[in-house]
Protein backbone atom coordinates (compact mmCIF):
# COMPACT_ATOMS: atom_id res chain seq x y z
CA UNK A 1 0.00 0.00 0.00
CA UNK A 2 1.88 3.18 -0.87
CA UNK A 3 2.32 6.22 1.33
CA UNK A 4 1.35 9.58 0.78
CA UNK A 5 2.66 12.41 2.98
CA UNK A 6 -0.05 15.64 2.63
CA UNK A 7 1.53 18.73 3.18
CA UNK A 8 -0.66 20.70 5.88
CA UNK A 9 -0.69 23.72 4.10
CA UNK A 10 -4.49 25.17 4.95
CA UNK A 11 -5.91 23.96 1.82
CA UNK A 12 -9.98 23.38 1.40
CA UNK A 13 -9.70 20.24 -0.90
CA UNK A 14 -7.41 17.94 1.66
CA UNK A 15 -10.58 16.36 2.41
CA UNK A 16 -11.82 14.93 -0.88
CA UNK A 17 -7.82 14.36 -2.14
CA UNK A 18 -7.65 11.86 0.99
CA UNK A 19 -11.19 10.39 -0.04
CA UNK A 20 -9.92 10.13 -3.65
CA UNK A 21 -6.33 8.55 -2.43
CA UNK A 22 -8.28 6.10 -0.19
CA UNK A 23 -10.75 4.60 -3.02
CA UNK A 24 -7.22 3.99 -4.99
CA UNK A 25 -5.71 2.03 -1.97
CA UNK A 26 -3.41 4.58 -0.99
CA UNK A 27 -2.75 5.75 2.88
CA UNK A 28 -2.35 9.45 3.43
CA UNK A 29 -1.21 11.78 6.27
CA UNK A 30 -1.56 14.97 7.10
CA UNK A 31 1.84 16.50 8.08
CA UNK A 32 4.07 19.38 8.13
CA UNK A 33 6.95 17.76 9.47
CA UNK A 34 9.98 17.96 7.68
CA UNK A 35 11.63 14.52 9.03
CA UNK A 36 7.99 12.95 8.22
CA UNK A 37 8.52 14.34 4.98
CA UNK A 38 11.39 13.08 3.76
CA UNK A 39 10.59 9.41 5.17
CA UNK A 40 7.41 9.15 3.37
CA UNK A 41 7.43 7.61 -0.23
CA UNK A 42 5.58 10.54 -1.71
CA UNK A 43 4.65 14.21 -1.11
CA UNK A 44 1.81 16.42 -1.87
CA UNK A 45 1.51 20.12 -1.20
CA UNK A 46 -2.49 20.44 -1.86
CA UNK A 47 -4.21 23.52 -1.39
CA UNK A 48 -6.48 26.25 -2.66
CA UNK A 49 -5.20 29.53 -0.82
CA UNK A 50 -3.78 32.60 -1.83
CA UNK A 51 0.02 32.45 -3.13
CA UNK A 52 1.54 34.65 -0.52
CA UNK A 53 -0.58 33.02 2.43
CA UNK A 54 0.77 29.08 1.21
CA UNK A 55 4.35 30.52 1.11
CA UNK A 56 3.81 32.18 4.21
CA UNK A 57 2.90 29.27 5.69
CA UNK A 58 5.20 26.86 4.49
CA UNK A 59 8.20 29.69 5.60
CA UNK A 60 6.94 29.40 8.68
CA UNK A 61 6.46 25.78 9.17
CA UNK A 62 10.45 25.58 7.49
CA UNK A 63 9.24 23.56 4.52
CA UNK A 64 9.66 26.25 2.29
CA UNK A 65 13.37 25.06 1.88
CA UNK A 66 12.97 21.10 2.65
CA UNK A 67 10.38 20.98 -0.45
CA UNK A 68 12.56 21.71 -3.13
CA UNK A 69 15.18 19.07 -1.80
CA UNK A 70 13.00 16.30 -1.79
CA UNK A 71 13.66 13.56 -3.62
CA UNK A 72 10.55 11.02 -3.69
CA UNK A 73 7.61 12.34 -6.26
CA UNK A 74 6.01 15.16 -4.98
CA UNK A 75 2.48 16.31 -6.59
CA UNK A 76 1.44 19.74 -6.25
CA UNK A 77 -2.54 20.73 -7.23
CA UNK A 78 -3.75 23.48 -8.10
CA UNK A 79 -2.15 26.44 -6.12
CA UNK A 80 0.27 23.20 -4.52
CA UNK A 81 1.36 23.49 -8.74
CA UNK A 82 1.77 27.13 -8.82
CA UNK A 83 3.86 27.15 -6.10
CA UNK A 84 6.32 24.98 -7.71
CA UNK A 85 7.13 28.00 -10.13
CA UNK A 86 9.64 30.63 -9.23
CA UNK A 87 7.03 33.44 -8.05
CA UNK A 88 3.96 34.41 -8.51
CA UNK A 89 1.90 37.32 -9.20
CA UNK A 90 -0.56 37.14 -6.61
CA UNK A 91 0.73 39.18 -4.21
CA UNK A 92 3.90 39.47 -6.07
CA UNK A 93 5.08 36.17 -3.85
CA UNK A 94 8.21 34.38 -4.45
CA UNK A 95 7.67 30.46 -4.67
CA UNK A 96 9.76 27.45 -4.55
CA UNK A 97 11.69 28.26 -7.21
CA UNK A 98 11.64 24.49 -8.64
CA UNK A 99 10.36 25.93 -12.08
CA UNK A 100 11.75 29.03 -13.28
CA UNK A 101 8.83 30.66 -14.80
CA UNK A 102 6.32 33.58 -12.62
CA UNK A 103 2.80 32.10 -12.46
CA UNK A 104 0.39 35.14 -13.84
CA UNK A 105 -3.31 35.81 -13.45
CA UNK A 106 -5.22 35.45 -16.57
CA UNK A 107 -6.04 38.74 -17.93
CA UNK A 108 -9.92 39.81 -18.59
CA UNK A 109 -11.46 39.07 -21.88
CA UNK A 110 -14.38 38.83 -22.62
CA UNK A 111 -16.10 35.39 -22.56
CA UNK A 112 -13.23 34.13 -20.19
CA UNK A 113 -14.62 35.40 -16.73
CA UNK A 114 -12.15 34.71 -13.99
CA UNK A 115 -11.44 32.33 -11.96
CA UNK A 116 -11.33 29.66 -14.80
CA UNK A 117 -14.02 27.31 -13.20
CA UNK A 118 -15.52 23.93 -14.92
CA UNK A 119 -14.28 21.14 -17.08
CA UNK A 120 -11.80 21.68 -19.87
CA UNK A 121 -9.98 19.54 -21.97
CA UNK A 122 -6.32 18.75 -21.65
CA UNK A 123 -3.91 18.84 -24.66
CA UNK A 124 -1.14 16.75 -24.46
CA UNK A 125 2.39 17.43 -25.66
CA UNK A 126 4.56 15.38 -24.19
CA UNK A 127 4.27 11.18 -22.93
CA UNK A 128 4.71 10.92 -19.49
CA UNK A 129 3.96 8.36 -16.26
CA UNK A 130 1.66 11.06 -14.65
CA UNK A 131 -0.51 11.07 -17.61
CA UNK A 132 -0.13 7.35 -18.47
CA UNK A 133 -3.82 6.07 -19.88
CA UNK A 134 -5.41 9.61 -20.27
CA UNK A 135 -6.54 10.27 -23.65
CA UNK A 136 -5.43 13.47 -25.82
CA UNK A 137 -8.67 15.91 -25.18
CA UNK A 138 -9.22 14.59 -21.48
CA UNK A 139 -11.80 16.28 -19.67
CA UNK A 140 -10.58 17.62 -16.13
CA UNK A 141 -11.89 20.03 -13.38
CA UNK A 142 -10.29 23.35 -12.72
CA UNK A 143 -11.12 26.37 -10.11
CA UNK A 144 -8.23 28.93 -10.54
CA UNK A 145 -6.93 32.50 -11.34
CA UNK A 146 -4.00 32.43 -12.13
CA UNK A 147 -2.13 30.41 -14.57
CA UNK A 148 1.29 28.83 -14.97
CA UNK A 149 2.78 29.74 -18.53
CA UNK A 150 3.99 26.58 -21.15
CA UNK A 151 7.60 25.89 -21.22
CA UNK A 152 9.75 22.94 -21.19
CA UNK A 153 8.27 21.59 -18.09
CA UNK A 154 4.55 21.37 -19.80
CA UNK A 155 3.30 17.55 -20.66
CA UNK A 156 -0.37 18.68 -20.96
CA UNK A 157 -1.99 22.39 -21.90
CA UNK A 158 -5.24 23.83 -21.61
CA UNK A 159 -6.98 26.47 -23.20
CA UNK A 160 -8.63 29.50 -21.25
CA UNK A 161 -8.59 32.54 -23.94
CA UNK A 162 -4.78 31.25 -24.78
CA UNK A 163 -2.96 28.06 -23.63
CA UNK A 164 -1.69 27.52 -20.41
CA UNK A 165 0.24 24.66 -18.59
CA UNK A 166 -2.45 22.25 -16.98
CA UNK A 167 0.12 19.26 -15.82
CA UNK A 168 4.23 20.01 -15.74
CA UNK A 169 7.52 17.50 -14.58
CA UNK A 170 10.82 18.20 -13.72
CA UNK A 171 12.54 15.31 -12.18
CA UNK A 172 10.95 14.39 -9.32
CA UNK A 173 8.22 17.37 -9.52
CA UNK A 174 5.18 17.08 -10.94
CA UNK A 175 2.16 19.70 -10.87
CA UNK A 176 -1.55 19.27 -12.19
CA UNK A 177 -3.59 22.79 -12.30
CA UNK A 178 -6.88 20.96 -12.16
CA UNK A 179 -8.44 19.00 -9.32
CA UNK A 180 -8.16 15.01 -9.90
CA UNK A 181 -9.69 14.70 -6.80
CA UNK A 182 -12.85 16.32 -8.48
CA UNK A 183 -12.31 15.14 -12.03
CA UNK A 184 -14.15 11.75 -12.64
CA UNK A 185 -11.85 8.88 -13.88
CA UNK A 186 -9.41 11.29 -15.56
CA UNK A 187 -8.37 12.50 -12.23
CA UNK A 188 -8.33 8.97 -10.82
CA UNK A 189 -6.08 7.63 -13.35
CA UNK A 190 -3.64 10.24 -12.58
CA UNK A 191 -3.91 9.89 -9.40
CA UNK A 192 -3.68 6.00 -9.89
CA UNK A 193 -0.23 7.22 -11.90
CA UNK A 194 1.07 9.49 -9.53
CA UNK A 195 1.11 6.54 -6.85
CA UNK A 196 2.56 3.88 -9.06
CA UNK A 197 5.59 6.11 -9.46
CA UNK A 198 7.78 4.83 -6.04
Amino acid sequence: MTDVAIIANGGANIASLRFALDRLGATSQLTADAGELRKRQKGDPAGRRRAGDAMTRLQALGLAGVIPSLRQPVLGICLGMQLLFASSEEGDTPCLGILPATVSRFPDREGFPVPHMGWNQLRMLHDSPLTAGLDDGAYVYFVHSYAAPVGPWTVATADYGGEFSAVVRKDNFLGAQFHPERSSRSGSRLLANFLELA
